[in-house]
């Protein structure tokens, strides 16, 4: 398990070679990633009410449904 000084001095190595510009940057891109994530997800949710609708009354057959259904062996 690594030390204290061990992830100290890997994050002091990190800052000094990418920069802290480049490290603010960073955590900015990735939070706006996440935000556009997580957006993406909401949009997915309206569907489901429509889903349920057709869960709750299906769809009824009539006779022209049940003869198309008919098949008829042809030799």
């Amino acid at each position: 398990m690594p030390s204290t000084l061990h992830i100290i001095l890997l994050l002091l190595v990190v800052v000094l070679m990418f920069g802290t510009s480049k490290l603010r940057n960073l955590g900015s891109d990735l939070g706006g990633a996440i935000k556009s994530f997580k957006k993406g997800m909401e949009g997915d949710e309206p569907a489901k009410p429509s889903d349920e609708r057709l869960q709750a009354d299906p769809p009824r057959e009539t006779a022209q449904t049940t003869s198309q259904r008919e098949t008829h062996d042809v030799k």
